[in-house]
């Protein structure tokens, strides 16, 4: 009884998180890349490698834009998460600003889906085990 009552207080007081996060429900590790505008113009980020039947946090914090766009690849099997917005990716890890000239500037293009988060502090996106198939929700 006594853990019980010692552990109540720090289920309380934990603190809610404000992020962007994306959970794997494959069965396969899967690499995440992330595009959203800010103060230098469009940027893409990427890559998260996120393992089957787990999240991973993309950003961190209260979200400042209301829509984000994601792009993924199935390591194993090769089957991508992919929209029509177009983005700069790199074999990498990466972090480039401006969606223009891709191929010119050294990097590949693919196509990114596009959130709406309706300006909600968090957001998060279940890729399911079947590519092209995903769920975003607050």
């Amino acid at each position: 009884m006594f853990l019980s009552i010692l552990a109540a207080p720090f289920a309380i007081a934990a603190p809610a998180h404000a992020d962007f996060r994306v959970c794997n429900g494959s069965q396969n590790l899967v690499g995440v890349a992330i595009g959203y505008r800010n103060t230098d113009g469009w940027v893409s980020e990427g890559w998260w490698q996120v393992p089957a039947s787990t999240c991973a946090t993309l950003i961190e914090g209260e979200l400042k834009s209301r829509y984000y766009y994601l792009y993924a690849e199935d390591a194993a099997r090769g089957g991508r998460w992919a929209g029509n917005v177009n983005m700069c990716v790199a074999e990498n890890e990466f972090k480039i600003v401006g969606v223009q000239d891709c191929f010119k500037r050294g990097y590949q293009q693919m196509g990114f889906k596009e959130y709406d988060t309706g300006r909600q502090g968090s957001w998060m996106v279940q890729l399911s085990d079947t590519p092209g198939t995903q769920e975003g929700q607050k």
